[in-house]
C-alpha cells in the first residue's frame, strides 16, 4: 500500500486541477494540429505554456518543495516549448507543434504521478542555481534533439526531391541545431564544474564517482567530440545527428534515468 499512496501524496486538489487543465490544453493542439488553423494552434500552445509554468511554480512553492526525475523532465519540456515559441516568431516556417505538445502533456502527467522527494531543509542556498544550470542544459540539449530530428526529416525530403513549402531550409536547421548544442554544452560544463568545485557545500559531500557523474561526463565527451569534429573536420549530417542523440541519451540517464530507478523501482521494492 505504501507505493500506491506515494503517487499524488500531499498534492493539493487545486494543483491537480491545474495540472489536468495543462494536459488538456496540450492535447488540443497535439491531436488537432492538422485540423486547426495556424492561429488557433498557436493560441492553444500559448495557453498550455502558461498553465505549464503555473503548474511548475505550484510544485516549487509547495511545502515541502519536491524534486525528482519527473519534475526535471517537466521543466525541460517547458524550456523546450519556450525556445520553440521564440523561434516560431523568428522562423514562422518552424513546425513541431504536435510532437512538442504531446511531450509537454506527458511531462506534466509524469510530474504529477512521480512528484519526487522533499528537498532537504538544510540544503545550500546555491543548490537552486546549480539545479537551474542542469535543467537549462537539459532543455537546450533536448531542443537540439528536436532540431536534429527536423534536420533529418528535411534531409530525407531533399534526397527524395519532395517539395516541402512549410519546412525550414536544411542549412538553417543545421545552424540552429548546433547553436543549441553549443549553448547546452557550455551550461553542462558549468554544471559539472560547479559540482566538482562546490560539491561539498551544495550536497554536503565532495565530488565522487557515481552513475550520475559517469553518465554526465560521457555526455560531455559526446558533445565535445561533436563540436570538435564539426570545427576541425566538418562533421555534419547523419553522423552528427547520431552523436547528438547519443549525448542527449547519456545526459538523460545521468539524472532523470537514475532518479527514475530510485523513485520508481526502489520504491516498489520497499513496499
Amino acid at each position: 500500500m505504501e507505493s500506491s499512496t506515494h503517487f499524488f501524496s500531499g498534492t493539493p486538489g487545486w494543483t491537480m486541477a491545474l495540472a489536468l487543465a495543462t494536459i488538456v490544453a496540450y492535447l488540443v493542439p497535439a491531436l488537432g494540429a492538422q485540423r486547426m488553423s495556424e492561429n488557433h494552434a498557436r493560441l492553444g500552445m500559448r495557453a498550455a505554456w502558461v498553465l505549464h509554468l503555473l503548474t511548475i511554480a505550484a510544485g516549487l512553492i509547495a511545502a515541502p518543495a519536491r524534486f525528482g526525475f519527473a519534475p526535471a523532465l517537466s521543466m525541460t519540456a517547458w524550456l523546450m516549448l519556450t525556445m520553440y515559441a521564440i523561434e516560431q516568431q523568428l522562423y514562422p516556417k518552424m513546425r513541431a507543434v504536435g510532437v512538442l505538445s504531446m511531450l509537454g502533456a506527458l511531462a506534466v502527467l509524469l510530474s504529477q504521478i512521480f512528484p519526487g522527494k522533499p528537498m532537504a531543509v538544510h540544503a545550500s542556498a546555491w543548490l537552486p542555481l546549480h539545479l537551474a544550470l542542469g535543467i537549462a542544459s537539459y532543455g537546450l540539449c533536448a531542443a537540439a534533439v528536436v532540431h536534429a530530428g527536423l534536420m533529418s526529416r528535411a534531409e530525407r525530403r531533399m534526397r527524395s526531391a519532395t517539395n516541402d513549402e512549410n519546412g525550414m531550409p536544411l542549412l538553417m536547421l543545421e545552424r540552429l541545431t548546433f547553436r543549441f548544442v553549443t549553448a547546452g554544452f557550455a551550461l553542462l560544463t558549468a554544471t559539472l564544474l560547479a559540482g566538482w568545485l562546490f560539491g561539498e557545500s551544495l550536497y554536503g559531500r565532495a565530488w565522487h564517482w557515481d552513475h550520475k557523474t559517469v553518465f554526465s561526463l560521457l555526455a560531455w565527451f559526446a558533445f565535445a567530440g561533436l563540436l570538435i569534429g564539426r570545427s576541425r573536420f566538418g562533421l555534419r549530417g547523419r553522423h552528427a545527428v547520431h552523436l547528438i542523440y547519443t549525448g542527449a541519451a547519456l545526459l538523460l540517464l545521468a539524472y532523470a534515468g537514475s532518479r527514475f530507478v530510485l523513485e520508481v523501482f526502489m520504491l516498489g521494492r520497499m513496499s
